[in-house]
């Protein structure tokens, strides 16, 4: 049995080393054989050098190092593409997601479960983002067409057969937790705490949220059209019903129907409002189509220390773990782009 960390990594340079301790521990801990991947995700920290170092010192340390930040999700997406364990386990590199809760998700996979996901029954975080989060959750579980778990992060593990899938769906604008519950399979829950950053401060704020937020219902959800249809009939039965009144007025007391360009005005604002509200959520799913139809790759790999033997590399070519810190002309050549493929 052989279990892949993935961790995405993005201004975690201080807790890398942690990480990886914590990790090594885990894993010796249940007695599997293992493989870390560290994805840096284009950080603008020193996470570069410590990575280098630790695979230097680690053979079964992978590092991959994308040529910017394309987001964890991306970052994930690639730590999956290489990984060769016989299940992979998604972690973030800030340490919110502990390594120690690993042997509950192994448990739980040698009982035949194919997903388990941690279930964040508490985080510490401001008491007005707990709320944010947490409402978020439900009323996405209300409009999504798949069951996605409340609460549920990217943190969790998944079987081979799972990450086959997953990768090779073609979309390039993932969200891990969707596509987790998209494809399907005997999945469960495991609750855990989520601890705050140890190092640093977050990368989120609430336009970040907003926008995860945006992808998820856009991805997984048709509810926001379904909106638009039902605000388009019920103006039209507004409009009918508004006629009818108006007409009714004008035969039995003139003076009452509504006249003035005040009364013109509102209607004009209403319905302008409604107008741009329908022409935002139509965008937004035109903009994700317009995306995934350009077929841009989700990431590109600049070079890969220590990469798992066996493994078709189109990315980058990998560097030597014996001179992590390689010359210029032992650098990789050119940057490759990674198809969407698997």
């Amino acid at each position: 049995m052989k279990i892949t960390a993935v961790i995405a990594c993005y201004r975690d340079a201080p807790a890398v080393p942690i990480m990886h301790e914590r990790l090594v521990n885990t894993f010796n801990s249940i007695g599997s054989d293992y493989e870390i991947i560290f994805v840096n995700d284009g950080s603008p920290d020193n996470a570069r050098d410590v990575l280098a170092e630790l695979a230097a010192r680690d053979p079964k340390v992978v590092v991959v190092n994308h040529a910017r930040a394309f987001g964890s999700q991306s970052a994930f997406t690639s730590g999956m593409r290489i990984a060769t364990g016989d299940a992979v386990v998604l972690l973030d590199g800030d340490l919110q997601d502990p390594p120690e809760i690993i042997p509950e998700f192994v448990e739980k996979w040698r009982e035949g479960y194919d997903v388990v996901y941690g279930i964040r029954v508490q985080r510490e975080a401001p008491k007005h983002m707990q709320l944010f989060y947490k409402s978020f959750y439900r009323v996405f579980k209300r409009m999504a067409y798949v069951d996605v778990p409340v609460d549920a992060g990217d943190f969790g593990l998944v079987d081979r057969r799972v990450v086959d899938a997953i990768n090779a769906l073609p979309e390039t604008h993932r969200l891990m937790r969707g596509l987790r519950a998209w494809v399907g399979f005997k999945q469960v829950g495991v609750p855990y705490v989520r601890p705050e950053r140890m190092f640093g401060t977050t990368t989120n704020n609430f336009r970040k949220n907003l926008g995860w937020a945006r992808r998820a219902i856009v991805s997984f959800s048709y509810a926001p059209l379904d909106l638009i249809t039902g605000l388009a009939l019920s103006i039209v039965l507004l409009s009918f019903l508004a006629i009818f009144v108006q007409l009714v007025l004008r035969v039995v007391d003139p003076s009452a129907a509504p006249r003035g360009i005040t009364t013109i005005i509102l209607i004009v604002l209403f319905l302008g409002g409604i107008q741009l509200l329908c022409l935002s959520i139509i965008g937004s799913y035109l903009a994700h189509v317009y995306e995934e139809v350009k077929r841009r790759p989700p990431f590109v790999v600049e070079s890969i220390l220590n990469a798992p033997p066996g493994t078709v590399l189109p990315a980058a070519r990998a560097l030597p773990v014996s001179d992590p810190v390689a010359p210029e002309s032992a650098r990789p050549a050119p940057t490759h782009v990674v198809p969407p493929g698997p």
